[in-house]
């Protein structure tokens, strides 16, 4: 699906909007884990700490970095929402300066304990962006940039996680200038990430009348009380904490598993690291391709559908030891079955990325800009739940129950699916999408213009020509936010595909002379959606065209704006008349194949009307202007 002009997402890397932060929130990841990783080989490698000393350091190092989400994530989603937020970016990256400049005698000292202090810094330093990492972008960006740059936000990230231990690592086993070297990095990291910093342009407070509430605990149940006001978006939240759980859970025992399984070194473990990070950024920046630079969340359902499929088959690559053992990278490469598992990790990144990027778009897109950063505060203290969650999950199922790895594997691509499917069945809008976005790129190549006339929020009345019976489905795959359909009742109650459009909140409707109380009822059902601030989608031609004309607007429009005076968006799509699913050919000829797939076809979205100038026949006039000749 392309929307107007050519645009490729990697252009947001060419403007000052975007690129200072994508760098600063980068350089921030990369340098957590650099320090990360120096800490744990000086503890574990170069300390002369006994097997004891070594274990509990290394246990409290994870539990240490993510205390403070619990405690502060709530404060810092309210500061986020009061304060401009390069504002407090800068502080951040001062104190990530602080922090570093007391490693870097942390590891000159060899001295664990200030280690593991700096490591409850980094925490509150992840705490306090956190909030501001993901509701800063719908202020930089346009809503049909929040896929893309998400992508490249999240494929910053995972290119970080990975290099910045691969650096930490390499650096501390540098011999006799390990310290020295892993001192300089850090510092000198921070202080480009500061550098950044000064670049990224002013982001005004969405809440500069927010008043603070300093009990973490009173305030994290307000957060979540926010996350809580759209099903939708909490759902998205519940979705991105488990894809936390779930990509804990797996790499946690990457490293066990690259020993015991892959029969390889510490190298080989980085291998599979990077490959479950490679392809969690292909995946990342796939979804704004596949998603037409809209929030599709159709792209969740096939992404926990990866997932699950691609973990299963690295339990079937793998399920027992490996065959040999003490490989290199190049000696396991040449192993039999060895890119097998490679491609499994590799996807299950992909996948994970068509998963995340569309839950995060949709939390923004549909959180009022003035509560985005709470909702996210909320997010990450679930988040941050579920990660610990993961934790004890991996420590009971291998030392208490004494599973395999490959086991483990299976366990959890077995119980993605449960929840998986336990999500979709809460919020319908997830699979209906998915069917939708299927439909339509199987048998369609659909370009949308005028896209940035929906507006991103508020009431407003679509009017469309109808041309086809998948008109719906094409307008509700095309448009970020969901929108309320009116339909014909007897179509809304068709066997099999009813549960489709109870799903969408499809609002069915009769004529006068069928059922006049079902009339009555669908224009209350449409104020009603109208008043909460919802799209609502009618043909006012009240039928499919039979002849490819568009047919006279009938007066129901003008009842519905007459009660509740909202603006309205004309839509025209073109093309759909000589498809299979239009009146155009006989019953026999519709159930023929068409003639070709990936036919193009366009919508045409024009410019919001007021309600006050709207009338039928205006209408009619303007979808027929944008439609043209093109039927």
């Amino acid at each position: 699906m392309a929307h107007g002009t050519p645009h490729s997402q990697f252009e947001l890397l060419r403007q000052r909007r975007f690129l200072p932060f994508f760098l600063t929130q980068s350089l921030g990841a990369f340098n957590d884990n650099v320090f990360r990783q120096a800490t744990v080989v000086l503890i574990t490698s170069l300390m002369g700490l006994t097997l004891e000393q070594q274990s509990l350091y290394t246990n409290l190092a994870p539990a240490l970095f993510i205390l403070p989400f619990f405690f502060f994530s709530a404060t810092a989603g309210q500061i986020a929402e009061k304060i401009e937020k390069t504002r407090i970016i800068r502080a951040v990256k001062v104190f990530e300066i602080v922090a570093m400049s007391i490693a870097a005698y942390g590891f000159y000292a060899h001295h664990a304990v200030l280690l593991l202090v700096v490591l409850f810094m980094m925490g509150m330093h992840s705490t306090v962006f956190g909030p501001i990492k993901y509701s800063i972008l719908p202020q930089m960006l346009h809503p049909q940039e929040l896929v893309g740059g998400n992508g490249l936000v999240e494929t910053g990230t995972a290119m970080a996680i990975l290099f910045g231990m691969m650096l930490g690592g390499g650096l501390m086993l540098a011999p006799g200038l390990g310290p020295t070297l892993a001192s300089l990095a850090v510092i000198a990291i921070a202080l480009v990430g500061y550098a950044a910093s000064r670049a990224i342009p002013p982001a005004p407070a969405t809440s500069p009348d927010l008043k603070l509430e300093w009990n973490p605990f009173v305030e994290s149940w307000s957060t979540f009380q926010l996350c809580m006001k759209q099903r939708a978006v909490f759902n998205s939240v519940l979705g991105i904490s488990w894809f936390w759980f779930f990509g804990t859970a797996l790499t946690a025992q990457l490293e066990v598993y690259a020993k015991a399984n892959l029969g390889g070194t510490g190298a080989l473990y980085l291998l599979a690291l990077g490959m479950f990070s490679i392809g969690t950024g292909i995946g990342s920046l796939l979804c704004e391709k596949l998603s037409g630079r809209t929030v599709e969340i159709g792209l969740v359902p096939l992404g926990a559908f990866g997932l699950s499929a691609f973990t299963l088959d690295l339990y079937f690559a793998r399920p027992g030891a490996a065959p040999q053992t003490g490989l290199d990278i190049n000696g396991f490469l040449h192993a039999t079955g060895s890119l097998h598992i490679l491609a499994d990790l590799t996807m299950i990144g992909v996948f994970g990325g068509f998963f995340l990027v569309p839950l995060f778009a949709l939390v923004q897109s549909r959180t009022p800009r003035s509560e985005l950063s709470r909702v996210i505060a909320g997010n990450n203290i679930l988040n941050a739940l579920f990660i610990v969650s993961a934790a004890v999950f991996g420590i009971v199922a291998i030392s208490a129950l004494h599973w395999s790895i490959p086991q483990f594997f299976l366990a959890i691509a077995l119980l993605n699916a449960v929840v998986a499917i336990y999500i979709f069945s809460l919020v319908p809008e997830f699979l209906m999408r998915f069917l939708s976005w299927m439909l339509m790129k199987a048998m369609y190549r659909l370009r949308v213009r005028g896209i940035e006339n929906i507006p991103d929020d508020g009431p407003a009345l679509l009017v469309c020509n109808h041309a086809s019976y998948l008109d719906a489905l094409l307008i509700a795959g095309a448009v970020p936010r969901p929108a309320r359909f009116v339909m014909y009742y007897r179509i809304f109650n068709t066997p099999g595909a009813g549960w489709i459009f109870r799903a969408a909140r499809a609002i069915p409707i009769a004529g006068a002379r069928e059922d006049a109380a079902l009339m009555e009822k669908a224009f209350a059902d449409v104020d009603a959606a109208l008043a909460a601030g919802e799209l609502v989608c009618i043909f006012p031609e009240g039928a499919l065209t039979k002849d490819g004309e568009i047919a006279k607007f009938k007066p129901g429009v003008e009842r519905i704006l007459a009660t509740r005076p909202v603006p309205v968006i004309p839509l025209a799509l073109r093309g759909m008349w000589i498809s299979m699913w239009s009146k155009r050919n006989s019953r026999l000829r519709q159930l023929r194949m068409p003639r070709r797939f990936r036919a193009h076809i366009e919508l045409v979205i024009g410019t919001p009307i007021d309600a006050t100038l709207a009338n039928a026949a205006v209408l009619e006039s303007k979808v027929r202007e944008l439609r043209g000749d093109a039927a």
